[in-house]
Protein backbone atom coordinates (compact mmCIF):
# COMPACT_ATOMS: atom_id res chain seq x y z
CA UNK A 1 0.00 0.00 0.00
CA UNK A 2 1.21 3.54 -0.81
CA UNK A 3 0.80 6.75 0.66
CA UNK A 4 0.45 9.52 -0.54
CA UNK A 5 2.88 12.35 -0.82
CA UNK A 6 2.41 14.29 2.63
CA UNK A 7 2.05 18.24 1.86
CA UNK A 8 3.29 21.26 3.56
CA UNK A 9 -0.58 21.57 5.18
CA UNK A 10 -0.22 17.90 6.04
CA UNK A 11 3.24 19.06 8.68
CA UNK A 12 1.17 21.88 9.85
CA UNK A 13 3.44 24.81 8.86
CA UNK A 14 1.36 27.86 9.77
CA UNK A 15 3.62 30.70 7.54
CA UNK A 16 2.44 28.16 4.84
CA UNK A 17 -0.91 28.14 5.73
CA UNK A 18 -0.53 32.44 6.79
CA UNK A 19 0.93 32.52 3.17
CA UNK A 20 -1.87 30.68 1.13
CA UNK A 21 -4.70 32.70 2.84
CA UNK A 22 -2.89 36.18 2.36
CA UNK A 23 -2.82 35.34 -1.13
CA UNK A 24 -6.22 34.44 -1.63
CA UNK A 25 -7.36 37.64 0.12
CA UNK A 26 -4.88 39.32 -1.66
CA UNK A 27 -6.32 38.47 -4.74
CA UNK A 28 -10.17 39.71 -3.47
CA UNK A 29 -9.06 43.05 -2.90
CA UNK A 30 -6.88 43.46 -5.62
CA UNK A 31 -9.82 42.48 -7.89
CA UNK A 32 -11.86 45.23 -6.14
CA UNK A 33 -9.18 48.02 -5.99
CA UNK A 34 -8.83 47.26 -9.69
CA UNK A 35 -10.54 49.80 -10.91
CA UNK A 36 -8.61 52.78 -8.73
CA UNK A 37 -5.29 51.91 -10.28
CA UNK A 38 -3.96 51.31 -6.64
CA UNK A 39 -2.59 47.78 -5.97
CA UNK A 40 -3.40 46.41 -2.70
CA UNK A 41 -0.34 47.53 -1.01
CA UNK A 42 -0.32 51.33 -2.65
CA UNK A 43 -3.51 51.24 -0.96
CA UNK A 44 -2.34 50.15 2.35
CA UNK A 45 0.69 53.29 2.47
CA UNK A 46 -1.54 55.81 1.11
CA UNK A 47 -4.27 55.09 3.30
CA UNK A 48 -2.29 54.84 6.16
CA UNK A 49 -0.12 58.29 5.21
CA UNK A 50 -3.39 59.98 4.99
CA UNK A 51 -4.41 58.98 7.92
CA UNK A 52 -1.65 60.79 9.61
CA UNK A 53 -2.08 64.79 10.78
CA UNK A 54 0.95 65.43 9.25
CA UNK A 55 3.96 64.55 7.16
CA UNK A 56 5.03 61.26 8.91
CA UNK A 57 9.09 59.92 9.43
CA UNK A 58 10.34 57.18 6.76
CA UNK A 59 10.91 55.44 9.49
CA UNK A 60 7.74 55.97 11.75
CA UNK A 61 5.86 54.61 8.36
CA UNK A 62 8.11 51.71 8.34
CA UNK A 63 7.12 50.73 11.70
CA UNK A 64 3.65 51.02 11.59
CA UNK A 65 3.36 48.92 8.33
CA UNK A 66 6.34 46.46 9.88
CA UNK A 67 8.46 47.13 7.27
CA UNK A 68 11.66 47.51 6.49
CA UNK A 69 12.71 50.80 5.39
CA UNK A 70 14.16 49.45 2.39
CA UNK A 71 11.49 47.88 1.34
CA UNK A 72 9.52 51.00 2.03
CA UNK A 73 11.44 52.83 -0.03
CA UNK A 74 11.28 50.61 -2.95
CA UNK A 75 7.09 50.64 -2.70
CA UNK A 76 7.04 54.29 -2.11
CA UNK A 77 9.03 55.37 -5.63
CA UNK A 78 6.23 54.21 -7.82
CA UNK A 79 3.70 56.89 -5.86
CA UNK A 80 6.29 59.59 -5.13
CA UNK A 81 6.41 58.97 -9.63
CA UNK A 82 2.74 58.93 -9.64
CA UNK A 83 2.44 61.99 -7.64
CA UNK A 84 0.55 60.62 -4.80
CA UNK A 85 2.97 60.99 -2.42
CA UNK A 86 5.76 63.62 -1.60
CA UNK A 87 8.79 62.70 0.15
CA UNK A 88 9.88 65.85 2.04
CA UNK A 89 12.83 66.85 4.28
CA UNK A 90 12.08 65.48 7.77
CA UNK A 91 12.77 67.55 11.48
CA UNK A 92 16.42 67.36 10.96
CA UNK A 93 18.90 66.59 7.43
CA UNK A 94 19.09 62.89 8.44
CA UNK A 95 15.41 62.10 8.29
CA UNK A 96 12.67 62.54 5.39
CA UNK A 97 9.12 62.15 5.43
CA UNK A 98 6.16 61.37 3.25
CA UNK A 99 2.83 63.56 3.16
CA UNK A 100 0.15 63.04 0.43
CA UNK A 101 -0.68 65.40 -2.69
CA UNK A 102 -3.70 66.42 -3.50
CA UNK A 103 -3.93 63.63 -6.10
CA UNK A 104 -3.05 61.08 -3.37
CA UNK A 105 -5.69 62.16 -1.70
CA UNK A 106 -8.32 61.87 -4.41
CA UNK A 107 -7.16 58.87 -5.18
CA UNK A 108 -7.31 56.91 -1.54
CA UNK A 109 -11.00 59.00 -1.67
CA UNK A 110 -11.74 57.21 -4.73
CA UNK A 111 -10.41 53.79 -3.79
CA UNK A 112 -12.04 53.84 -0.34
CA UNK A 113 -15.68 52.90 -1.20
CA UNK A 114 -13.83 49.84 -3.83
CA UNK A 115 -12.12 48.92 -0.51
CA UNK A 116 -15.02 49.06 1.50
CA UNK A 117 -16.87 46.54 -0.33
CA UNK A 118 -13.91 44.10 -0.50
CA UNK A 119 -14.16 44.36 2.90
CA UNK A 120 -17.98 43.51 2.85
CA UNK A 121 -17.35 40.57 0.60
CA UNK A 122 -14.76 39.00 3.52
CA UNK A 123 -17.48 39.31 5.89
CA UNK A 124 -20.38 38.08 3.62
CA UNK A 125 -18.11 35.07 2.69
CA UNK A 126 -16.54 34.33 6.03
CA UNK A 127 -19.27 35.70 8.78
CA UNK A 128 -19.04 38.92 10.71
CA UNK A 129 -17.90 36.95 14.03
CA UNK A 130 -15.46 35.18 12.10
CA UNK A 131 -13.43 38.17 10.57
CA UNK A 132 -13.88 39.92 13.54
CA UNK A 133 -12.11 36.85 15.81
CA UNK A 134 -9.48 36.51 12.90
CA UNK A 135 -8.45 40.40 12.66
CA UNK A 136 -8.55 40.09 16.56
CA UNK A 137 -5.89 36.55 16.58
CA UNK A 138 -3.76 38.41 13.60
CA UNK A 139 -2.95 41.47 16.38
CA UNK A 140 -2.90 38.88 19.13
CA UNK A 141 -0.35 37.02 16.57
CA UNK A 142 1.48 40.21 15.54
CA UNK A 143 2.30 41.13 18.75
CA UNK A 144 3.26 37.52 20.62
CA UNK A 145 5.85 37.48 17.69
CA UNK A 146 7.48 40.86 18.04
Amino acid sequence: MTRPKPTYTDFGCTCFKLRKAMRRAMRLYERHLRPSGLKLTQFGLLAMIGAQKSALSITSLAHIMAMDRTTLTRNLRPLVTQGLVNVVDGPDQRTKAVALTDNGRAAVQGAVPLWKNAQAEIREKLGRDFVADLNSTLDQTFLGLA
